[in-house]
């Protein structure tokens, strides 16, 4: 039985961490959506512990290289769509401290939660402490991708940290798996009864490996794998010529039929182990984006939420801050589309600039080194921004580079023979500039790393175009 001071911990944690938060949105230092759990944590080490297991449907995570932030808010408007709330770290405040800080928000003085069910987005390498210490019902797995070396060290080390979070999943617990990302797929040999989603669609077939492809080899033996379909980086359909290793046949959920819509959306038809198939409509561009949705349907669908409520979820969504939002700048418009990769900064570039030139006029780049950014710049020459010749030659395109790294991305560019027209370190005079040198009805595409973001959408919202990122 808990001793008293046991028992007086958790209101104690969540008044200091609510003191906590309010300070740091009263100096301007931030939304506290990590500082609270810090200090909740420093009160009573048991607290995320304590809150989690008091929801009464349990909760779910998320996890991977790309699409954690998009996949969770899809995840969390499809659950309003069947009429379930559920406590989010929807800030992108993914560490330990940030689900804490997201429970606690939720949570009476005493630890009562508002909330049924808890849907975590959680950084790759902090898996295992998340999954030890909240009841996880559900695990899912994005993707894995060369990102930030200085602090994950290689994939196939990832995919260890990882893996080693299964057996803290209760004995009912389940992981959903992307099929078509080989290392992720080759976790499902380490957990029982894997949950696959992929896409089957051969229009989208690149044709070749990009050179930035990563998990190339089998996962199991190392031969070079053969791939049939190749959609983005090494994401396909593959199999190895030399053991069993293969993707997955027949992924419990699939999209297929999928038909791009440029800068407005794609639409697809999602196939279901329970409720048949439908077709479904994403405003959102990208592959990358069918794969955040069909992710999202799979855990939801795992949740037991209908397939109707899944596809008008899904059609609602309007996105998550900085990755793929719009914002209306007076008469121009700011388009903040998130950079951290080289396999995602390819499909942006694809599908926003090299796929659509008349559409893509001018381009601010933001590139900082900055502890959430990575402090390695390197990956920004596994970008291939030779792709933007043809868009360039048109005369369309206007490149703009800011950030701490703003002179290495402009070295970069200069490489690829794409003509930059400013490098202004500074990024709110950068933001200025560009939104100036944009015609009135014009698009800005605003492409940085994740502090770079949070700096010129604080700019935004002081300029009065949109609400501080911790406000719904």
């Amino acid at each position: 039985m808990p001793s008293v001071l046991d028992r007086a911990r958790l209101p104690a944690a969540i008044l200091a961490a609510r003191a906590a938060q309010l300070a740091s949105r009263t100096l301007g230092r931030g939304g506290g959506s990590t500082v609270p759990g810090v200090v909740a944590r420093r009160v009573d080490p048991k607290v995320l512990a304590k809150l989690s297991r008091a929801l009464r449907r349990g909760s779910v995570a998320v996890t991977g290289t790309n699409g954690k932030t998009t996949t969770t808010r899809m995840v969390g408007k499809i659950l309003q769509t069947a009429g379930l709330r559920a406590v989010n770290n929807s800030t992108g405040a993914n560490l330990v401290t940030g689900v804490t800080a997201a429970l606690v928000s939720d949570s009476s003085p005493f630890g009562g939660p508002r909330s049924e069910v808890g849907l975590f987005e959680v950084d790759e390498a902090s898996v295992p402490k998340v999954a030890s210490e909240a009841d996880l019902s559900l695990l899912a797995v994005l993707n894995l991708f060369r990102d930030q070396l200085d602090r994950y060290g290689e994939l196939a080390y990832t995919a260890k940290v990882i893996a080693s979070a299964f057996p803290h999943l209760p004995q009912n617990g389940r992981v959903v798996l992307n099929a078509d990302d080989p290392l992720v797929a080759s976790l499902g040999r380490s957990t029982k009864d894997p949950v696959f989603f992929g896409v089957d669609e051969p229009a989208l077939d690149t044709g070749r490996l990009q050179h930035i492809a990563d998990s190339k080899d089998c996962p199991v033996c190392g031969t070079a794998l053969r791939y049939d379909a190749v959609y983005f980086g090494h994401v396909g359909h593959y199999r190895c010529p030399s053991c069993d290793f293969a993707r997955p046949d027949d992924p419990a959920y699939r999209a297929s039929r999928v038909r791009m819509d440029g800068p407005r959306g794609t639409e697809f038809l999602l196939s279901t182990p329970r409720g048949g198939e439908t077709g479904v409509r994403v405003n959102l561009p990208g592959l990358y984006n069918v794969y955040n949705a069909l992710a999202a349907a799979a855990v939801a669908g795992e949740m037991g939420v209908g397939l109707a409520e899944i596809a008008r979820g899904l059609r609602e969504f309007g996105g998550a801050f900085g990755r793929v939002e719009r914002i209306k700048a007076g008469d121009r418009e700011v388009f903040l589309l998130l950079i951290k990769n080289p396999v995602g900064f390819n499909e942006i570039l694809r599908t926003f600039v090299a796929g659509q030139p008349e559409n893509a006029g001018n381009i601010l780049i933001a590139i900082n080194d900055n502890d959430a950014d990575g402090r390695d710049v390197s990956w920004l020459w596994d970008v291939d921004f030779e792709m933007l010749a043809d868009a360039e030659a048109g005369g369309e395109v206007r490149f703009d580079v800011t950030g701490v790294r703003a002179h290495d991305m402009a070295v970069r560019l200069k490489y690829a023979e794409l003509p930059v027209k400013s490098v202004i370190p500074d990024r709110e005079g950068a933001l200025l500039a560009a939104l100036d040198a944009t015609p009135v009805g014009g698009t800005l595409y605003v492409l940085p790393t994740y502090t770079a973001m949070l700096e010129l959408r604080r700019t935004l919202s002081d300029l009065g175009y949109t609400h501080p990122f911790w406000e719904e």
